[in-house]
C-alpha cells in the first residue's frame, strides 16, 4: 500500500511526548489535509482501500505461520493503520471516528462475555463458544427486526470471504439447526457422489457452466469434511500451497545447479527431484 509518509513526519512522531496512537490519528489527519496532505492518501475511498485492507491482514496471517514476530508486529501496524484509515474518512463525513470504533467494539466484547464482566459463569471453553453464538444470534436478531426482514440461520456470514471459509461457516450455521450430518461417513460418500457427476460432465463433454457447477459442488463438500474432522480447509490449503512452494523452488534450484531451466527439463526428472525435496523434509 502506498503512503507519503515522510521521514520528518516519522521522526516528529517518534520525538513526540504523545501517545502512539493519537500520534497515528494525527499523521493520518495530515496525510488526509485536502491542501497539504498526501494527494494519493487524499483520493482514496473506502472502496479502494478495502482491497488493501484484505491483503494486510493475509500479511498478518502469513507472519504467523513463518513464526516471524518482527513481521508480525510491522503487518499488526500495516492493519491497524487500515482502520485509522476509514475512521478518518467517516470522520470528515461526520459519521464516527477512532474513538467512536473503540468504544463499541469495547461494550461488545463486555456484552459478550458476560462470565468475565458480569455475574454469568461460564466454566468451559464449549460453553463459552455456545454462549458466544447465542449472542450474537441475538445481535442478529435485532438487526433483522430493526430492517423488518426475517431472521435466517445463515444471516451475518460475510460475503467477500474467502469461498472455502464463507463454506464453513455457511455449513457450521446450517448444522447449528439441525441441517447436517450425523457424522463423517455419509460426507465420504457425498463426495463419491459428487466426483461421479463431475466426471458425468466431463466425458459427455457437458457445458462448461455445468463442469464448474459439479466441480464447485465438490469442493463444497470437501470443506464440509474438513468441518467434521477438526480441519479448516483454508488454514490446511494454505500451508499445502506454501509446501507446494518449498518444493518446486528445490526443483529449480537443482536444476540451475546443473546448468538447466525448467524449459530445458522433463517431467521425470523434475519428479525426481520433487521427491528429493520429499526426502529431506521427512529427514531421510
Amino acid at each position: 500500500m502506498k503512503s507519503c509518509l515522510s521521514f520528518s513526519v516519522l521522526f516528529g512522531a517518534f520525538m513526540s511526548d504523545k501517545r502512539p496512537i493519537d500520534e497515528l490519528l494525527e499523521i493520518m489527519a495530515r496525510l488526509r489535509d485536502p491542501e497539504k496532505g498526501c494527494p494519493w492518501d487524499i483520493e482514496q475511498t473506502y472502496e479502494t482501500i478495502a482491497p488493501h485492507t484484505i491483503e494486510e491482514a493475509y500479511e498478518v496471517a502469513e507472519a504467523i505461520a513463518e513464526k516471524n514476530m518482527e513481521e508480525l508486529k510491522s503487518e499488526l501496524g500495516d492493519l491497524m493503520f487500515q482502520v485509522v484509515f476509514y475512521t478518518q474518512m467517516a470522520k470528515e463525513e461526520g459519521q464516527f471516528d477512532f474513538h467512536d470504533v473503540v468504544e463499541a467494539i469495547s461494550n461488545k466484547m463486555i456484552e459478550r462475555h458476560p462470565h468475565v464482566f458480569a455475574d454469568k459463569i461460564i466454566n468451559t471453553a464449549d460453553a463459552q463458544t455456545a454462549a458466544w453464538e447465542e449472542t450474537k444470534a441475538a445481535e442478529r436478531k435485532r438487526k433483522a427486526d430493526k430492517k423488518g426482514e426475517i431472521l435466517s440461520a445463515l444471516d451475518g456470514v460475510a460475503t467477500t470471504l474467502p469461498a472455502l471459509t464463507r463454506a464453513v461457516k455457511l455449513q457450521k450455521r446450517a448444522a447449528r439447526v439441525g441441517f447436517d450430518w450425523p457424522d463423517m461417513e455419509p460426507v465420504f460418500d457425498k463426495i463419491q457422489e459428487e466426483l461421479n457427476e463431475l466426471k458425468v460432465e466431463i466425458h459427455s463433454d457437458g457445458a462448461e457452466e455445468r463442469v464448474a457447477e459439479e466441480y464447485g459442488d465438490l469442493l463444497f463438500v470437501i470443506a464440509n469434511l474438513g468441518r467434521h474432522i477438526g480441519v479448516d480447509p483454508e488454514t490446511v490449503l494454505a500451508k499445502t500451497n506454501r509446501k507446494f512452494t518449498r518444493r518446486f523452488h528445490h526443483i529449480e534450484k537443482r536444476l540451475a545447479e546443473n546448468g538447466k531451466a525448467l524449459t530445458e527439463s522433463n517431467l521425470e526428472e523434475m519428479d525426481y527431484y520433487w521427491d528429493e525435496a520429499k526426502k529431506s523434509e521427512k529427514g531421510l
